[in-house]
């Protein structure tokens, strides 16, 4: 990273208040995009030494296997799956599944109202994982699904694409984490997130390629200089600049737990 002067960074350049492009200026903004260059100016002493790639929600893990990125920085929940294929830093975001479909419709939540209902999910998700779990009844399969004879209609290669289908009544609710879901409804007044609250909890980690030790330390370290400062931390500016409008009540960043190996 040093040798090139850049650091590669894989980003959403559709999802809203995490990773997208300002319609006026063009430049990536969001609360990913303000940590990538945190982790820039750390490693690099320049913010904008920065190469970013936008990478669909499924080609994630692929483009760090390929050495296409450095790291990845776009609303990736660790898991024991992953952990197999990818290194990740401490959390630095905790969010959860969350049903979000229209304000109008019949549909209460992650619930037995799914029943007989087009869910749209991303494909490779956590929230796939929980329709192929506990489905309620709800329809998320596509025919072929993961073949090239599949239609992406209901699992999507991008998340952002089933805010689309909604919006377009090819689908009748969306699976996807709450901290996505609450950026889709601001970008759409008439949907909204259902239920009480996530019925999971998860946690976003920057992720490297599976033995980018040294990376990774880097990348923690730089996780607690942002952390800290309590309500003045560059995380909760972040947080207030991007997010608090979608997801209030978050006072504190989520507590980093050390892998032991």
């Amino acid at each position: 990273i040093k040798a090139r002067g850049k650091l590669v960074a894989g980003v959403d350049q559709n999802s809203y208040r995490w990773g997208y492009r300002n319609p006026y200026s063009g430049e990536l903004e969001g609360f990913d995009i303000d940590l990538v260059r945190a982790l820039a100016k750390d490693i690099l002493g320049d913010p904008n030494a920065v190469i970013f790639r936008a990478i669909p929600t499924n080609q994630r893990i692929a483009a760090l296997e390929r050495d296409r990125v450095d790291v990845i920085v776009r609303t990736m929940t660790i898991n024991c799956k992953r952990l197999e294929q990818v290194s990740f830093s401490t959390a630095y975001f905790r969010t959860g599944q969350q049903i979000l479909a229209p304000k109008d419709s019949a549909i209460t939540g992650y619930d037995a109202s799914l029943k007989g209902k087009r869910v749209c999910s991303g494909e490779g998700t956590t929230a796939y994982e929980a329709l192929e779990k506990e489905s309620y009844g709800a329809i998320f399969k596509d025919e072929s699904d993961g073949t090239e004879r599949d239609r992406d209609q209901l699992t999507v290669p991008n998340q952002l694409d089933c805010l689309v289908r909604l919006q377009l009544g090819e689908v009748d609710a969306v699976l996807t984490d709450n901290a996505l879901g609450a950026g889709q409804a601001a970008q759409d007044p008439a949907v909204a997130l259902k239920g009480a609250g996530p019925f999971t909890t998860e946690y976003y980690g920057v992720a490297a390629k599976k033995g980018a030790d040294d990376l990774v330390a880097r990348v923690n370290k730089v996780l607690v200089d942002y952390r800290a400062g309590g309500a003045d931390s560059a995380w909760m500016v972040s947080y207030r600049k991007w997010l608090a409008a979608g997801l209030p009540g978050i006072t504190a960043p989520p507590a980093p737990k050390y892998r032991s190996e």
